[in-house]
This record gives C-alpha cells, sequence and structure tokens, in this order.
C-alpha cells in the first residue's frame, strides 16, 4: 500500500507539474526584450513599461550591441520583441536569414535629416562636395530620398523608392561625392564632409541636436518604426498588450507632455496618426 500510495503521488506531482508548465506556456507574464542604445528603447523603457508593469507583466531587458544581433536573437526565440527597427529593415532580415520577424505596430519614429558642422545652409551646396549616407540598404535608400527632396539629386523613377542606392542615381547636378559609411561612425567623421544624411536613432544616440537639421525626410511608410516580434507570437496576448500600451490614452498622455518642447524629447518625435487615437 505505501508503494502504491508513493506511485500515485508521483503521478499526481507529475500531473501538477505539467498542468503549471501549460499554464505558464499559455499565459506568459515576463516579456524579454532586447535592449540598445537609443530613443526607441529609452521611449518603451519610460512609457510602455509601466503600463505592461501595471497589467502585472514583467518586462526584462537583455543587453545587444546592434540591430543585427538583436534580431538574431529574436529570431533564435532568445528574446520576445524589440522596438528598434522598420518593416524595411525587418524585411531585409527575412530574406537574407530565413527568418519570420513580423511588425505588429507602427510606433513614434525620428526623423532623419541632412547636417552640417561645415556649412550653415543647404544653399552653400557647391561642386564636388562630399556627402555621407549610410551603407545599409534601407537607409542608404531613405536618405537619398531627401538628397532627392532637396533637390540635389535625382532618383530613377522605375526603382522603387525604398530600394534605390547609388547606381540609381541619375542626375547629380552638383557633382556630389555620395559615401557610403557604417551609420553609427557617421557623426564621428562629420567634420570631414560637407553634408551628412544621418537617420533619427543615430542622431539621437550621438548627442547632436535634432534642431539643427538642414532637412529632414518625409518618413515614408515603409520607414515607420515598429514593435516587432515573431510569427508565432503575434496574436499573444502579451504582444497584443504592447500593440495597445502604444495605442493607449496614457501613451498619448505621455507624448503630448514629453514631445512638446521643453519636454524630455523636445519635440524629437513624428507620431504616425494612428497613434493620436488614444483608445
Amino acid at each position: 500500500m505505501k508503494k502504491l500510495f508513493a506511485a500515485l503521488l508521483s503521478a499526481a506531482v507529475l500531473l501538477t507539474s505539467v498542468a503549471l508548465a501549460e499554464t505558464v506556456a499559455t499565459g506568459k507574464t515576463t516579456i524579454l526584450y532586447s535592449k540598445s542604445q537609443g530613443p526607441y528603447t529609452e521611449l518603451f523603457e519610460d512609457a510602455i513599461i509601466p503600463i505592461l508593469n501595471a497589467q502585472g507583466y514583467t518586462v526584462e531587458e537583455v543587453e545587444t550591441s546592434e540591430l543585427l544581433v538583436a534580431d538574431q536573437l529574436l529570431q533564435a526565440g532568445e528574446v520576445d520583441v524589440n522596438v528598434e527597427q522598420h518593416s524595411a529593415y525587418a524585411a531585409s532580415f527575412n530574406a537574407n536569414n530565413n527568418g519570420d520577424l513580423t511588425p505588429i505596430s507602427v510606433i513614434p519614429t525620428v526623423p532623419a535629416g541632412v547636417y552640417s558642422v561645415n556649412h550653415a545652409s543647404l544653399d552653400e551646396v557647391a561642386d564636388g562636395m562630399t556627402v555621407a549616407i549610410p551603407n545599409d540598404a534601407s537607409n542608404t535608400a531613405r536618405c537619398l530620398a531627401i538628397l532627392q527632396k532637396i533637390g540635389w539629386i535625382k532618383l530613377d523613377p522605375s526603382v522603387p523608392i525604398a530600394s534605390v542606392s547609388v547606381d540609381d542615381v541619375v542626375e547629380n547636378p552638383y557633382n556630389l561625392e555620395l559615401i557610403e559609411q557604417k551609420s553609427l561612425t557617421i557623426p564621428v567623421a562629420i567634420q570631414d564632409y560637407d553634408y551628412a544624411a544621418i537617420t533619427g536613432s543615430v542622431v539621437y544616440n550621438a548627442g547632436i541636436d535634432a534642431s539643427t537639421a538642414l532637412a529632414t525626410e518625409d518618413i515614408q511608410e515603409h520607414l515607420i518604426l515598429q514593435v516587432t516580434v515573431k510569427a508565432e507570437n503575434v496574436n499573444t496576448d502579451w504582444a497584443q498588450a504592447i500593440v495597445a500600451a502604444y495605442h493607449s490614452a496614457e501613451f498619448r498622455a505621455y507624448m503630448d507632455r514629453e514631445n512638446a518642447p521643453g519636454g524630455k524629447w523636445n519635440a524629437l518625435w513624428w507620431i504616425p496618426d494612428e497613434l493620436k487615437q488614444a483608445q
């Protein structure tokens, strides 16, 4: 009888353990996010994590050195979410890595812009000047689009604007030398160029005053920053809680307060229209 009781007790413990494991698996309450040095992670930490905490979620960071590493961790399931990329970057990662990273909600975005420490305005552009641009495909395209917007170059209209490269420049009336360089290194070497086209997160990380931009981009849909998860997690409660937090009245109140002139962000962010309709 003792042996039978022990066996039954062991079976009960095993069944209870399995039930608890299933509960944890289907009712995930700890969210791991990839943390990088930049405005998007900082906004997530300041404004979104408190909303999630109030709903019972525990949100933990995993430090990452760069976006490619963050996406590799996300694809491998070592983190649950990141908030550092636009859909064009996610699509490029998926194509090159057989990935299934999926954007699930737009978030506020810092525009790319043209900056200079050697010239006070765009009007000083002259023949043969140098312009630094990012060397990763999606950001190369967005910065070339800015140069076209201000009339410095013309791009081949038959090529989708999201995928243009320097090879698609069909008119260059100032004979500008377009120098592709890793995004993070452009601010360090900005004094070596006449002008530089720099993405918003890099501007922020480098401590550049965004109000000194000589021109800013018209943000295209594929360049709006996104909450990104693996495809299998799109409809999970925790992923949808993150989406709801960005669309909440609480988040909108935070942005109204801190993105105003004199606030923490000092009007740094461009906010998509759908986030302006707080739920």
